[in-house]
This record gives C-alpha cells, structure tokens and sequence, in this order.
C-alpha cells in the first residue's frame, strides 16, 4: 500500500502528470496503431508486407507451390512451443523494425543467421515423408552426412521465393498495398 502512496504526485504535480500520461498513452495508441502491431500477432502473408522491402518476398512466394499450404510464419517461425513462436516473432520483430526504422535494411536481404535452423526444422517438419522414404535408402552413408550437414536450400535454391536478387526482382509483382496511416481528415485538407 505504501509503494502506491508513493507513486500519486503531490497535489501541485497532479495535473501535469496526468497531461503527460495523457500524452504518453495517446502517443503509444498512436504508434500502435500507425505500426500495424495488432496485425503481427496473426499469421496473415499480407502483415509481411506492412513493410514495403518484403515485397519481392511476399510476391515470389504467392506465385510458388507454398502459396496453397503455408504461410510466411509457417516457414520462418519456430513451431515447438507457443512461447518459443511469440518470443521469436517478437525478436525478430523488433530487429526488423528497428533496422526499417534506422534505415538500415539491405538491398539485398539475406536470412539471418537465427532464423537458418529455424527453416531448416521447418522444412523437415512439414516435408518428413519426403526425406524418410524409402526410395531414398537412408542406410547409404553419404544420405545421412548430407541430410545431416547440409540445409535444405542448398539444392532447393528457389523454394519458395524464386530469385530474389533485390527490389527490381519483381518489378510487375502485384502486392497487397498497406492503407495509408493518414487520417482523412489531414487528406481532405490536404486537397484544399
């Protein structure tokens, strides 16, 4: 009880605390809101696009096989444990928004290196029937060094996003574009 008594301001502080928590809370609504933060807790393709550099990426994927049975998540987000999912969507999240924010994304972007295993096991988890068949004779020595040494996307280059150099990749890729954060109201008087 004490520790709230010593957080209300005296009487003289009061209205300008208020203010600034105001201020505060109406501020973070806003980036909340102007971020799209809500959309990045589903599993939508179409959140990935938020960002406008992961164009090509959303693009060669919904033109490849994936399209019909994963998503963006499906591939890049671990799916062990409903924490582990969250925490690296959140990791992830916050670096990618911090380098768009400092405008430090590359032309060219590469997966990073946590994300290397978390694809790896994804591709085997979705595509285990493929590498346990028996035509493949996993007895043979070198089946296993490969399958154990080598990521899935050394010989399967082009899955799912095709080659995707940099932006100019897909110049005439038909995306779904972000609404716009400005309100209407700054529109309209911004026709005036």
């Amino acid at each position: 009880m004490k520790i709230i008594q010593n957080l209300i301001p005296p009487d003289k502080w009061k209205l300008p605390v208020l203010i600034l928590a105001g201020i505060l809370i109406g501020l973070g609504g806003f980036i909340f809101k102007i971020s799209k933060a809500h959309s990045y807790i589903s599993d939508k393709p179409e959140t990935c696009v938020n960002c406008h550099i992961m164009a090509p990426q959303y693009a060669t994927w919904n033109h490849s096989s994936h399209r019909e049975k994963a998503t963006c998540n499906d591939c890049h987000v671990p799916h062990n444990n409903v924490v582990n999912k969250y925490y690296f969507k959140a990791k992830d999240g916050l670096r990618h928004s911090t380098m768009f924010a400092l405008r430090l994304e590359p032309q060219v972007i590469k997966i990073h290196e946590a994300g290397h295993q978390v694809v790896q096991n994804n591709c085997i988890r979705c595509h285990e029937h493929l590498i346990t068949d028996d035509k493949m004779n996993q007895k043979d020595e070198l089946y296993t060094i490969h399958r154990t040494e080598r990521t899935c996307w050394k010989c399967h280059r082009e899955v799912p996003h095709g080659r995707v150099n940099s932006l100019s990749s897909v110049p005439n890729a038909r995306v779904p574009v972000p609404e716009s954060p400005v309100p209407n109201w700054i529109k309209e008087l911004m026709k005036d």
